[in-house]
This record gives C-alpha cells, sequence and structure tokens, in this order.
C-alpha cells in the first residue's frame, strides 16, 4: 500500500510501441488504387466508337433523305395541299415577315421579307421620284402625262395650264349660282331662277 501524503513524481509519457514485427499475411498493401493503363484504353475505345456511331448516323440520316426526296419527286401533291401563297397570312402583312412585299403602280411585285423597315419607304420613294421625273404611266408603258420639269417649264413659257371650257355666258352663270345662306332661311341655300 502507499502511504498517504506521499506524492508520487512519475510522469506518464505515451510512445508508440513497435509494431514492425507484427505481419499478417491475409492483408497486404496495395501499391496502386488505379489502373490508369485500363483506364486510357477505356477512354480511347469510347472516343473511337462515338466516332464511328456519329459518322454512320450522318451517313444514315443522308440515305433517308435521299430516299424521301425521290418519293416527293415522284408523287405529286395531295389535293388539300396548301402552294406556299396559300399558306400565307392574309394582307396587310407585318413588315419583314414571311410574304410581306410592295406591288408597285407597274404591277412590278418587290419582295421586301426579312429587310429593314426603312425599305418600304425607299422602294416607294423611287417609285414617286421615277414617276415625277419619267411621268405618269399606264399599265402598258405608255406615258399619260409630262414629267414635272415639262409640265413646269410648259406653265413658265406661258401657254398656262390647261383648263375647262366654259358653257355658256357669264349672264348665265349668274343665273344659275346659289344664294348666300341668311338668317331668315335657317341655313337654307336655293339656286337663283328656281325660286
Amino acid at each position: 500500500m502507499a502511504k498517504l501524503g506521499h506524492k508520487s513524481e512519475h510522469v506518464h509519457t505515451t510512445e508508440t510501441p513497435d509494431v514492425s514485427h507484427v505481419r499478417n499475411p491475409d492483408v497486404t498493401h496495395e501499391l496502386s488504387d488505379v489502373n490508369v493503363p485500363g483506364i486510357l484504353k477505356f477512354v480511347g475505345a469510347l472516343v473511337v466508337m462515338t466516332v464511328v456511331v456519329y459518322v454512320l448516323m450522318w451517313l444514315l440520316f443522308g440515305f433517308f433523305s435521299a430516299q424521301e426526296a425521290k418519293k416527293e419527286g415522284a408523287a405529286p401533291p395531295g389535293p388539300m395541299a396548301m402552294t406556299e401563297q396559300e399558306s400565307l397570312p392574309a394582307e396587310p402583312r407585318l413588315q419583314a415577315a414571311k410574304g410581306f412585299g410592295v406591288k408597285l403602280e407597274n404591277g412590278e411585285w418587290v419582295n421586301l421579307e426579312k429587310r429593314e423597315p426603312q425599305a418600304e419607304y425607299r422602294v416607294l420613294r423611287e417609285q414617286w421620284d421615277r414617276v415625277l421625273k419619267e411621268g405618269p404611266k399606264d399599265q402598258s408603258g405608255n406615258p399619260i402625262g409630262l414629267p414635272i420639269e415639262q409640265a413646269m417649264q410648259r406653265v413658265v413659257e406661258g401657254q398656262g395650264l390647261p383648263s375647262r371650257p366654259q358653257q355658256g355666258s357669264p349672264r348665265e352663270m349668274t343665273d344659275y349660282a346659289i344664294d348666300t345662306p341668311t338668317a331668315a332661311s335657317s341655313g337654307r341655300v336655293t339656286e337663283k331662277g328656281k325660286q
């Protein structure tokens, strides 16, 4: 028994015991957790197979497209199939939409689909400038009026503006003039000579 009142000066230290002499033949240490050459072979085979599948699919779709083109070329469209013009929405169409365009006065159709919004104004402005310079023309291209420069030149030369021939004398014209409404007429007007 230990004596009371006596303190032990023994300090406890922790040491790792030497276990190098212990051997367990059932448990071994692996030199490598991953088989790198095996993984590289797998990835290489996967890439090659992916490329082969892509090439085969591309050839298969090419074959199907050619086969479908042969079918479409041989058979006429069905009786209920709409033409491209019939499938377009009704007029007026949105600018830059499919089928949008302008029909000029000479009957020419200008396709403006997928163009900037100002294209319509530019086409019409060109037509208006052409009419001013060359004069108005009918559908067959025959002139039906004068260009603006020639018309202004005729006015300057003194030929004057065309007017309707007046019928009758100035007295006859005043006989059929319209009376000015008065307060007494309540806004009703009568022709002179028919009272």
